[in-house]
C-alpha cells in the first residue's frame, strides 16, 4: 500500500506512516481539545508540555506504521502491537484534561483529579513515550530484510546439496 522506500535494509511505507501520524494527532488532539474544536472543551488549559507529547506520539506512531512487514517471522508476536496500542492510549490519558475525564472523576473526584492525577500526567506521558519508542525500536530491529530490493531472492538448495554433519572418528 502506498509508496515504499528501502532504508538500511528495511522497507519503509510512507503513506501508512503519514496516515497513522495524522490519525494520531486527530484522534488524540481533538477529544483532548489540544486542537481547538467546537465539539470538545477543557476545564483546565492545555499545558505547555502536552503539545510536544502529542507531536512525539504522532511521530512515533507514524514510524511504527511505516516499518513494513517483510514476511512472517516466528518471532512476530501480537505483544508488539499491544505495546504500541497501550502506549498511545496512555499518551491520550496523559494529555487529556484531568477534570474532563469521567473515569478519573469517578475514581478520584474533582480534588483528586487536580491534586493527584494532574501532577502524575507528565510522568505518564514520559512512560508512554518510552514504551512507544521501545515498540518502534523493537519492530525496527526485527524487520531487517537485506534483500528488500529482491537482489538476493534465491530458492533454497535441494536437500541433497545441503551440508550435513559428519561423524568424527
Amino acid at each position: 500500500m502506498g509508496r515504499m522506500i528501502t532504508w538500511r535494509g528495511r522497507r519503509i511505507l510512507l503513506v501508512p506512516g503519514l496516515l497513522a501520524a495524522l490519525g494520531t494527532v486527530l484522534l488524540i488532539g481533538i477529544p483532548s481539545d489540544i486542537i481547538p474544536n467546537p465539539i470538545f472543551g477543557r476545564e483546565v488549559p492545555v499545558r505547555w508540555w502536552e503539545y510536544p507529547v502529542l507531536g512525539a506520539t504522532a511521530l512515533l506512531t507514524g514510524a511504527w506504521f511505516s516499518i513494513g512487514k517483510v514476511h512472517d517471522h516466528p518471532e512476530d508476536k501480537p505483544e508488539r502491537s499491544a505495546l504500541m496500542s497501550v502506549s498511545v492510549f496512555a499518551a491520550w490519558f496523559a494529555v487529556a484534561c484531568p477534570v474532563c475525564n469521567k473515569l478519573i472523576l469517578l475514581v478520584l473526584g474533582t480534588s483528586g483529579a487536580m491534586g493527584l492525577w494532574a501532577p502524575a500526567q507528565p510522568y505518564l506521558a514520559v512512560i508512554s513515550l518510552v514504551a512507544l519508542t521501545a515498540s518502534v525500536v523493537w519492530k525496527w530491529r526485527t524487520k531487517l530484510d537485506g534483500c528488500a530490493d529482491g537482489s538476493c531472492a534465491v530458492s533454497p538448495a535441494p536437500a541433497t546439496q545441503r551440508p550435513t554433519l559428519s561423524a568424527r572418528r
